[in-house]
C-alpha cells in the first residue's frame, strides 16, 4: 500500500434467485463454488443487492463473515459497517433469523435450513469525512464506490465468507447495464444479455476467498488501454468524471515506468498481467480523500485528484504505482506465515513491514535513478525528503515493535514511517552490502535470493528472518537490525552516505513551493475558515520573489477557492507545482487582495542537503556508482 502522504500531512494541518443445489457446504469440493451475485442494475438506495448461496450445511450454525482489515493494508477496515438489511431464507423462501454478533459477523443458528442470504452494500467512498490510513473509513484504494457512472468494487467490501469455507471457490455474477465498460482483475468465464439487452450479467470465478479479496474490478463509463511491456499484458482504466484524463493520456507515462521497473528488476519473476484502475476524485463532500494505492498480486487500484495538472499525476503515477508494482517482490512473493494465512476477523502482523513498504518504496526511489528517469540530484533531494519527514516521527521507536503491532497506538501513528524510515533502513542495508561485495550485491540481489528460497507459497518463520539473511549475507547486516531495526537507536545517516561520497550539509537548497524541510508553510485558522502562510514563508524563494509574506491569506489558486474542504486537492496541486508552469494566486493581505500571476521557477530555502563530496576517493565514487546503476 502506499499513503500519498501529504493527504494526511495537510489533513493533519487543517484540520436474486433461489438455490436449489442440495450438496453439503461444509464438504464442496474445489470445483464446486459458492454463488455470489451483485446487482448494478436494481441499485437500493445508493446500495447494491449482494446475495450469497453457499450450498446446503450439515451444521447446526454458521457464521459468516466481511473482513476487519485486508491484506495490503495496516488499518481497521471494518467493511460489514457498510451492510444493511442482511437477511437469510430457507429452501421453502421463508425467512429464518440472523443473528449479529459485531461490526462484521453473523450467524446462523437453523444452518441446516439455510439456502441463501441476501443484503445491501453501502460504498465507502461517498461516506469518507478525512480519508486516508488509520481514520474511521478504509483507505479510499481499499475501499468502494456506487454511482451512477462509476463502480470500483473491491469484492472485500461487498463478499463475505463463511469461516470453514474460505478455500472453496467462488463464481461471481454481476448485473449491470449494458452500456457499461467492464474492467477486472478477476477471470471472467461468460456473460448472458437480457431479453431486452439493457443489462449484462458477467460471470468471474476465483479459487478461494483470498482471490476474491485480492482481484478488484471497475464498471462503469472508464476509459481502458492495454499494451504490452516485454512480456506483460498492461490493462490501465481510467474514470475521469470531467475527462480531463484518460487511459490514452497515461498510457505513454506509465508504458515508460513499467518498462523501466521490468530493466531495473531483471530476472525477478514476473506476473504475465497486470492491472492498474485509477479512479480520480472530483473532490465533492463524497468523493475519496485518501489519495494513494493498495497492492494486489497482480493489480492495483489508485486514487488520485482529477483536478490534477497533467505533469503533476503522471509524476504522482511514477511514484504511487511504480511502489504498488514493486509488491510483486515482498510480500507477494517475500512474506511470512502472518502473511501466508491471514486472518481477515482477527490479523496478526509481521515485524518485517521495513521490507514489505520499506523496501518497496525504496526500490520505487531507486529504480527512477538507476534507469534515467531522473538525474542524482533529484534522487538526493528524495532522500533528504525522507530523512526529514522521518524525523517529524518517533526515530526511538523499533521497527519491528511497531510493526507487530501496528494497527494500535501508539504505534499506529507511526505507520506512515514505513515509507519514509522503511525506506532508507534498505537504503541503508543496500549501502552495506554494496561495500561488503566490493559494489558486486545490493539489496536487490538479497531480495532475488529470498524470492528463490521462498516465492508466493511458502512463507518464512517471522522471527528468523533477520538471522536467515545475515547467514546469507555479512555480519555487519546483523549488527545493523539489532541497532537500528529490533533497537530503538536512530540511524546516524551521514555514516552510510559517507560510502559512497555524500555529505549532508547546510545551504541554499532545492526546495518545494509549500513545503520545507518535511514541513508545511502553511497553517489554518479553522474558527475563520482560512488557510495562510506562516514565518516559514520567508525563507521560500519563490514566495519571496513574488511578494509573499507571513499570515497573508491564500484566498485562491488557479481561480479556484482555498476552503479547509478542498484543501487536499488544491495544496497537493502547489506540491506537484513545475517550474514553467502557470502560477495564479490571489492573497489577501489586511483585507486586500494581491495577485500573484506569473510562471512557477524553480524554489529555493535555507536547509539540509544530500551533497557530493568535493574530496570523496575513487573509492567511494566507484561505490556510489554500483550503488546508483547498479
Amino acid at each position: 500500500m502506499k499513503n500519498k502522504i501529504l493527504a494526511l500531512t495537510f489533513t493533519g494541518l487543517l484540520l436474486a434467485s433461489c438455490g436449489t443445489k442440495k450438496i453439503s457446504a461444509n464438504d464442496l469440493a474445489v470445483n464446486t463454488p459458492i454463488e455470489t451475485s451483485l446487482d448494478l442494475v436494481n441499485i437500493n438506495n445508493d446500495r447494491v443487492p449482494v446475495t450469497i448461496d453457499p450450498g446446503r450445511f450439515t451444521v447446526d450454525q454458521v457464521t459468516y463473515r466481511l473482513p476487519k482489515v485486508v491484506q495490503g493494508t495496516y488499518a481497521v477496515s471494518d467493511f460489514g459497517k457498510y451492510v444493511d438489511d442482511i437477511k437469510a431464507y430457507d429452501y421453502d423462501g421463508n425467512e429464518i433469523p440472523v443473528k449479529n454478533v459485531d461490526a462484521n459477523t453473523w450467524t446462523i443458528s437453523n444452518a441446516k435450513e439455510l439456502d441463501k442470504i441476501t443484503y445491501l452494500v453501502n460504498d465507502t467512498f461517498d461516506i469518507e469525512e478525512v480519508g486516508g490510513i488509520g481514520h474511521d473509513t478504509p483507505f479510499s484504494p481499499s475501499g468502494t464506490n456506487i454511482e451512477d457512472q462509476n463502480f470500483v468494487l473491491n469484492l472485500h467490501g461487498f463478499i463475505g465468507y463463511f469461516d470453514s469455507l474460505k478455500t472453496n471457490q467462488y463464481k461471481v455474477d454481476i448485473s449491470s447495464p449494458s452500456t457499461f465498460v467492464r474492467s477486472s482483475a478477476l477471470h471472467e468465464v461468460g456473460t448472458k444479455t437480457s431479453d431486452d439487452g439493457k443489462s449484462t450479467t458477467a460471470s468471474y470465478t476465483a479459487d478461494t476467498y483470498f482471490e476474491i479479496t485480492d482481484n478488484p474490478l471497475m464498471y462503469g463509463d472508464l476509459d481502458v488501454e492495454t499494451f504490452q511491456v516485454g512480456d506483460i499484458n498492461i490493462v490501465l482504466s481510467v474514470y475521469s468524471p470531467s475527462k480531463k484524463h484518460s487511459a490514452k493520456s497515461l498510457k505513454e507515462t506509465v508504458y515508460k515506468m513499467m518498462k523501466a521497473q521490468k530493466a531495473f528488476l531483471g530476472d525477478i519473476n514476473s506476473t504475465p498481467r497486470y492491472d492498474i484502475f485509477l479512479y480520480l476524485s472530483e473532490g465533492k463532500d463524497d468523493s475519496p480523500k485518501g489519495f494513494g494505492a493498495l497492492e494486489h498480486h497482480t493489480s492495483t487500484v489508485v486514487v488520485f485528484a482529477d483536478a490534477m495538472p497533467d505533469e503533476a499525476l503522471a509524476e504522482s503515477m511514477i511514484d504511487v504505482v511504480s511502489h504498488e508494482f514493486f509488491h510483486i517482490v515482498t510480500p507477494l512473493s517475500v512474506h511470512s506465515e502472518d502473511v501466508q494465512y491471514f486472518d481477515y476477523a482477527n490479523p496478526t502482523f509481521s515485524k518485517h513491514l521495513w521490507m514489505y513498504e520499506g523496501v518497496t518504496e525504496y526500490f520505487a526511489t531507486l529504480f527512477q535513478v538507476h534507469e534515467g528517469l531522473v538525474d542524482e540530484a533529484e534522487f538526493y533531494s528524495d532522500i533528504m525528503e525522507k530523512i526529514n519527514y522521518s524525523k517529524q516521527m518517533d526515530d526511538t521507536m523499533s521497527f519491528t515493535l511497531m510493526s507487530e503491532n501496528v494497527i494500535k497506538e501508539p504505534y499506529k501513528s507511526q505507520y506512515l514511517n514505513v515509507y519514509q524510515k522503511g525506506a532508507l533502513i534498505g537504503m541503508c542495508v543496500d549501502i552495506i552490502m554494496r561495500e561488503e561485495s566490493n559494489g558486486q550485491r545490493g539489496i536487490l540481489s538479497l531480495m532475488k535470493e529470498l524470492s528463490n528460497k521462498y516465492g508466493k507459497d511458502k512463507p518464512f518463520e517471522d522471527d528468523k528472518l533477520f538471522d536467515e539473511i545475515v547467514s546469507m549475507t555479512y555480519p555487519s547486516l546483523g549488527e545493523f537490525f539489532n541497532t537500528h531495526v529490533k533497537g530503538d537507536i536512530p540511524i546516524n545517516y551521514s555514516e552510510y552516505f559517507d560510502k559512497v561520497g555524500l555529505e549532508i550539509r547546510k545551504g541554499k537548497v532545492e526546495g518545494n513551493y509549500i513545503i520545507m524541510n518535511g514541513a508545511p508553510i502553511l497553517s489554518g485558522d479553522p474558527a475563520k475558515g482560512v488557510i495562510f502562510f506562516t514565518d516559514m514563508v520567508s525563507d521560500n524563494s519563490f514566495w519571496v520573489e513574488n511578494g509573499a509574506k507571513p499570515n497573508d491569506i491564500i484566498k485562491s489558486v488557479g481561480g479556484k477557492a482555498l476552503t479547509f474542504k478542498n484543501a487536499n486537492d488544491i495544496l497537493q496541486e502547489i506540491y506537484m507545482w513545475k517550474p514553467g508552469q502557470d502560477v495564479d494566486v490571489v492573497l489577501v493581505r489586511d483585507g486586500k487582495e494581491i495577485e500573484i500571476k506569473t510562471k512557477a521557477t524553480k524554489t529555493f530555502v535555507t536547509g539540509e542537503g544530500l551533497l557530493e563530496k568535493a574530496d570523496a576517493t575513487p573509492d567511494q565514487k566507484e561505490l556510489r556508482e554500483a550503488w546508483l546503476k547498479g
